[in-house]
């Protein structure tokens, strides 16, 4: 994917990236998987956006080129991968939640199992929830500020068939929840979290650039 891709509004481009495919080519093998849960998360505006606090160390990658990962380590566990979206100097990104395993699924099932009591059965379990698919993938800070069309860490295009989405408010947050941002392929069991939507709706576009960036 181009970086002419990411750089549209995000919820448009959060519901794009469902089917699409992250990829990750490391010394130890390719792993890669089809996205099929994505959240948006939008300017300075927004409580749950890491950009609330303003340009930082930390969130310099979201005021960044689109198209690039902003990947961070979160309560000092896991790491999180996102792609920067909007237009650059504007804080947005799409933190890629779930994804349906392809390429290195024994590579996965030894690195969810490496350290661990017991390791993860089930490949559908394999990447459900956004720690657990970086750690399937190999994915951490080294990976941050990278490109997604040209570097090891990439997302592309296979011509996977759309499957039907629904959305929803985002979920493992405590801020933000007005928000309807959080889209994911209907009954796919790799999905971290998949409850009744009865009358939500796709979201609109989303809010733009409001402001400059601090």
């Amino acid at each position: 994917m181009t970086s002419g891709f990411y750089a549209r509004p995000t919820l448009e481009v959060a519901r794009d990236l469902i089917g699409k495919v992250l990829e990750h080519e490391t010394p130890g093998g390719l792993a890669s998987g089809i996205i099929v849960e994505a959240e948006a998360y939008i300017g300075e505006d927004d409580p749950a956006c890491h950009a609330a606090a303003g340009l930082t160390a930390r969130t310099a990658p979201l005021y960044g080129p689109p198209g690039c990962a902003y990947v961070y380590f979160n309560y000092g566990m896991h790491f999180l991968v996102n792609a920067v979206t909007g237009r650059e100097g504007f804080p947005a990104a799409c933190l890629i939640r779930a994804l349906e395993p392809l390429d290195g699924i024994a590579l996965m099932h030894d690195r969810r199992g490496r350290g661990r009591a017991s390791a993860v059965h089930h490949d559908h379990e394999l990447c459900r929830g956004p720690a657990n698919l970086t750690r399937a993938l190999g994915i951490d800070l080294g990976q941050n500020r990278v490109s997604l069309a040209t570097s090891a860490l990439r997302i592309v295009d296979r011509g996977m068939v759309r499957a039907p989405v629904a959305w929803s408010p985002r979920i493992g947050i405590r801020v933000g929840l007005d928000r309807p941002w959080r889209v994911y392929v209907v009954g796919n069991r790799c999905v971290s979290a998949a409850r009744p939507l009865s009358g939500v709706a796709a979201p609109a576009a989303g809010p733009g650039p409001s402001r400059p960036a601090r």
